[in-house]
């Protein structure tokens, strides 16, 4: 199995590397009530540990200081692995838009050409308990929340801004082992994980819990690895 779970300092002509084995399609007792739907067909779940392992298969040297020094604030996680997120929609890196105005403070926009630092990173903290991620943004050291409560466009929008992690703050993580691609599940409403490429103003390209299944390219990113 290949994947485009790659180190950063090489996202031109790199050598895939083993790809997590996938957990059983069978729901787990484990996750939340919503998360236990039946796997889509040809996507696998993605356990914590398995992730994990990926980590440290390149020196120090080829990664940014910001992903570096945050590594240690997700000791409490049974597992943490530092990911940037790539939209196959658009091709762009997922970002932190720390400096946006409230309501909408801290939003997931897939909007960056190239991965540049911080804004682009994020720790994926696994919980052996619930068996789900929580995503810790690397620009804010907040957790990535699903907005249920927010109305109109802006519902179900993923945004960095919780100290801590409760049900807003959990997802599944999917793999793809024929189309080496990855997606995202929210615990909080059984929906998966959307990159809104008709979008305009502020929110373009922004990041969505809203998807009944993986339809395409919408739903699915590639992930690239930071180095502790």
């Amino acid at each position: 199995m290949t994947s485009v779970l790659l180190a950063l300092s090489a996202l031109v002509g790199a050598s895939a590397l083993t790809a997590p084995a996938a957990a059983a399609a069978a729901p787990q007792t484990g996750r939340p009530a919503a998360a236990q739907a039946a796997v889509p067909a040809g996507w696998e779940v993605v356990e914590g540990d398995e992730v994990a392992a990926l980590n440290g298969e390149r020196s120090p040297a080829d990664q940014g200081p910001a992903a570096q020094n945050l590594t240690e604030q997700g000791s409490e996680a049974d597992e943490v692995s530092l990911i940037a997120m790539q939209s196959v929609r658009n091709e762009r890196f997922v970002t932190t838009e720390k400096n946006y105005p409230a309501p909408n403070t801290g939003a997931l926009r897939a909007r960056s050409a190239e991965f540049g630092g911080s804004w682009e990173g994020f720790a994926f903290e696994w919980d052996d308990t619930t068996e789900t991620y929580a995503l810790r943004s690397l620009a804010n050291n907040l957790y990535v929340a699903v907005e249920k409560n927010f109305t109109g466009s802006s519902q179900n929008l993923l945004r960095a801004r919780s100290t801590g992690v409760g049900g807003w703050e959990r997802f599944l993580v999917y793999y793809n082992e024929e189309l080496d691609r990855w997606a995202l599940q929210s615990t909080l409403n059984g929906l998966f994980v959307a990159m809104e490429n008709g979008y305009t103003g502020s929110l373009q390209y922004a990041l969505r819990a809203r998807s009944a299944q993986i339809g395409g390219s919408w739903e699915e990113f590639a992930f690239y690895e930071l180095e502790a």
